[in-house]
C-alpha cells in the first residue's frame, strides 16, 4: 500500500492527526434586498417570490400559442402515438367527434394522415384544427400534432 503514503511514511492527504474530525465550512449568508427575494434553503440561491397576483405557469397563454409553448408541446408530444387516423375518407365528422373526444381527454392529440388521403396533409390538419377549435402545434411529416386547453382541469403547464 506504498501508493496511500508518502516517501517518508506518513499517509497522503491527511495534513491533521488521526483523531481530530474534519472542520465543517462556513456558509455565506446572502442577504435579501426587500421582500420580493428570497434565500433557497439549499443552495443559498437568491430568487425572486412569486408575485400573488400574477398568472402561474399552468395558466393557459392568451391567444395564439407562442413560439415557446409551440416548442414545449412539440417536446411533449413527441413521445405520444397517433390517437386519430385520417383514412381515404379525409376529415369526416367522425374524425372531427372522435378527435374533439381525444383532445377533451388528453389536450395534447397526435393524428396520422393516411396517404390515401384526399387532402394534403397540411391542409388536412388546418382542416381538423380548425373544426375541432383546437391549435395546430405542428405537421411534421404525415403526423399532426393538435393541442386544446381543457376548459376546467387543465393538465399541461406551459414554462413561464
Amino acid at each position: 500500500m506504498s501508493g496511500f503514503r508518502t516517501s517518508d511514511g506518513k499517509p497522503r492527504g491527511r495534513s491533521r492527526p488521526s483523531g481530530q474530525a474534519a472542520a465543517s465550512p462556513k456558509k455565506k449568508k446572502r442577504r435579501t434586498g426587500g421582500g420580493s427575494q428570497r434565500v433557497t434553503k439549499r443552495s443559498g440561491d437568491v430568487r425572486s417570490k412569486p408575485d400573488k397576483g400574477r398568472e402561474t405557469a399552468s395558466a393557459a397563454p392568451v391567444g395564439p400559442l407562442s413560439g415557446k409553448a409551440l416548442r414545449h408541446l412539440r417536446g411533449l408530444g413527441h413521445h405520444l402515438d397517433p390517437v386519430v387516423q385520417i383514412g381515404k375518407e379525409g376529415v369526416t365528422d367522425a374524425i372531427v367527434a372522435a378527435t374533439r373526444e381525444a383532445l377533451a381527454a388528453h389536450e395534447l392529440v397526435k393524428v396520422r394522415i393516411g396517404t390515401e388521403a384526399p387532402l394534403d396533409r397540411r391542409d388536412a390538419a388546418s382542416e381538423l384544427a380548425s373544426k375541432t377549435g383546437s391549435e395546430l402545434a405542428q405537421v411534421l411529416g404525415r403526423t399532426a400534432l393538435l393541442y386544446l386547453r381543457h376548459p376546467k382541469k387543465p393538465k399541461i403547464a406551459f414554462p413561464s
